[in-house]
């Protein structure tokens, strides 16, 4: 079994280990990959792998490793757990690993979560397997779209919600970094539909032509003129690069317009991210799983998921006209893969989806 892991202490240090896996447990299921994208999503996981357990969904045997957390689909290929059935195929989070295994409970028709010791208190957005049999937002032709864009889209669709229904002081107009990022398309293209909010995209000079052509932002602007940036009403920041420097520009800028400032990734991984001293308000750290959550009991489970699954099949049908998923195969396919990632080398218009 290929396996990948990535050196903790240096992201650009990855290597493949070989292992036959061992009889299977009682009680337990053995998954082939089949495929799953590389975004900077999963640069993310990788750089807050320690402070937000990202690393504990799939520990490595030597703990200076890691298996970074990737979306996809897989086989059930072995099955000693009730109710999943080797050949079902399912979707969820994967290692970056020819095969997994994983306890199930909770099994339905519709999901399994897995009760690996590891993963338990950890988020359980994370830990659901969802049979694409019963899925309702699985569609065949769509499966790159959903590879890509299904967890980002999430995350797209929580902030706005959080920045335009759930919060006070809702902004005109909001402020988003990385603005070529998949997860700013995805918030962008929330924004627009709702209309009457002007998103208005930070990005670098290189992506500057192609954020224009999307027609998602209000205003397109690069990062060296964030210290000058000027905002209709009241203003929100959503941040996906994590460079403190920009955060500190764009709170200078907007002064007392600014009324949220939400951090969510960091795209510029190797940044400098020591703390600058910003005028009100601080920034949130957006914790996906906690908010959905809360707004999971607020709204009702149901009702959430009937507006979150109408909104990522607008977003599925409309993601053609942003980017073309691109396919890899193979183990150097795959290292290679995450390099490019690493070092920002994918142009935001292709989207990366791998398999073994």
């Amino acid at each position: 079994m290929a396996d990948f892991l990535i050196k903790r202490a240096d992201l650009r240090e990855g290597t493949w280990t070989d292992m036959k896996p061992g009889p299977l447990a009682p009680g337990a299921a053995r998954l082939k990959v089949e495929a799953f994208a590389l975004t900077a999503n999963n640069v993310t996981y990788a750089t807050f792998g320690e402070a937000m357990g990202y690393w504990n969904f799939f520990p490595a045997a030597d703990p200076a490793y890691g298996r970074v957390p990737v979306w996809g689909f897989a086989t059930v290929t072995e099955s000693n757990a009730d109710g999943v059935a080797a050949g079902a195929r399912v979707y969820g989070y994967l290692p970056i690993s020819e095969s997994f295994d994983v306890t199930p409970v909770r099994v339905g028709k519709e999901s399994f979560m897995d009760g690996a010791a590891n993963r338990q208190g950890l988020a359980p957005i994370y830990n659901t397997y969802i049979f694409t049999a019963a899925d309702p937002g699985y569609d065949a032709k769509l499966e790159a779209q959903q590879m890509l864009f299904r967890p980002l889209f999430t995350t797209g669709f929580m902030i706005d919600d959080c920045l335009m229904e759930a919060g006070e002081n809702v902004p005109e107009t909001v402020v988003i970094s990385s603005a070529s990022s998949k997860t700013a398309l995805a918030l962008a293209h929330c924004l627009k539909q709702r209309g009457g909010v002007d998103a208005v995209g930070l990005t670098s000079p290189g992506n500057k032509a192609y954020v224009e052509g999307l027609g998602l932002y209000a205003r397109v602007e690069t990062y060296d003129a964030a210290d000058r940036l000027h905002a209709r009403g009241l203003t929100a920041y959503v941040d996906f690069l994590g460079r403190p420097t920009l955060t500190a520009d764009v709170h200078n800028a907007l002064k007392d317009r600014l009324v949220r400032s939400l951090v969510i990734g960091v795209t510029d991984w190797e940044g400098n991210r020591a703390p600058i001293a910003l005028p009100d308000p601080q920034p949130e750290f957006f914790f996906v799983p906690t908010y959905a959550a809360d707004r999971a009991k607020a709204l009702g489970p149901d009702v959430l998921n009937a507006r979150l699954g109408k909104a990522m099949r607008s977003f599925y049908a409309a993601s053609a006209g942003y980017l073309t998923p691109q396919t890899a195969k193979g183990k150097d396919a795959i290292a290679s893969a995450w390099l490019d990632t690493l070092d920002a080398k994918v142009p935001p218009s292709k989207g990366l989806v791998l398999s073994f």
